[in-house]
């Protein structure tokens, strides 16, 4: 059973994820990989509403999308956007990356090779990740614009399409853990993170949703 405490930080915590950025006209769309296909739906909602010309879906697997994705989250991205009209030839396909930073480094890598100029990205994550997709991105290719970008829904909503719910305020704490840690080791530009924020992170870990802290 989950607290109405713990149910009141963990929206704390999905608030701070958001960036609040419009979305706008790019060179590329990004859609980084994970266990939420909606990442794929609203990359190919972008496409089709002409934000932009060409979409690279990033994305191996991991133990949480393993059985959901076995083909690899990037592969399975690209079969949804295929099937919500999306050409195959806008579609390329990264599928080795495992992590946020292997995404950016490895999608810029395939757009070089391919030819295509990059002035701006329309980098596409799961609600709770616009924030470390953002930060990480402008620190691992900060000459172009990022513009951060999720499914439109609520908090309610999100958990309610994922069907899990402490899966999903896991995520969320492991998100924020993030953000505190990776700026010093070089991974993602620093964001701040308001004291009203950092008390509801310390109050979920003390509750119990830290499977998705990274450890050592």
């Amino acid at each position: 059973m989950i607290s109405a405490q713990s149910w009141t930080d963990a929206r704390r915590l999905w608030d701070h994820h958001l960036m609040h950025h419009a979305p706008r006209p790019c060179s590329v769309i990004i859609g980084l990989g994970s266990h939420d296909l909606g990442v794929a739906d609203v990359s190919a909602g972008f496409y089709l509403r002409g934000l932009a010309p060409v979409v690279v879906f990033t994305g191996a697997t991991s133990p949480t999308t393993r059985d959901r994705m076995p083909r690899g989250e990037a592969v399975h991205y690209r079969e949804r956007a295929l099937e919500l009209g999306v050409p195959d030839a806008a579609v390329l396909v990264e599928p080795q990356a495992r992590n946020t930073g292997e995404n950016i480094r490895r999608s810029r890598a395939l757009l070089d090779e391919a030819g295509v100029d990059v002035d701006s990205v329309l980098l596409v994550s799961k609600p709770y990740e616009e924030r470390r997709a953002y930060a990480t991105a402008r620190k691992l290719w900060p000459e172009v614009d990022v513009v951060s970008a999720s499914s439109p829904m609520t908090f309610e909503e999100y958990v309610d399409s994922i069907g899990d719910d402490r899966m999903v305020i896991d995520m969320l704490v492991g998100a924020l853990q993030r953000l505190l840690l990776y700026p010093a080791q070089g991974f993602m530009i620093e964001q701040p993170v308001p004291d009203e924020v950092a008390a509801a992170y310390e109050r979920l870990i003390e509750a119990g949703f830290t499977s998705r802290l990274v450890t050592g």
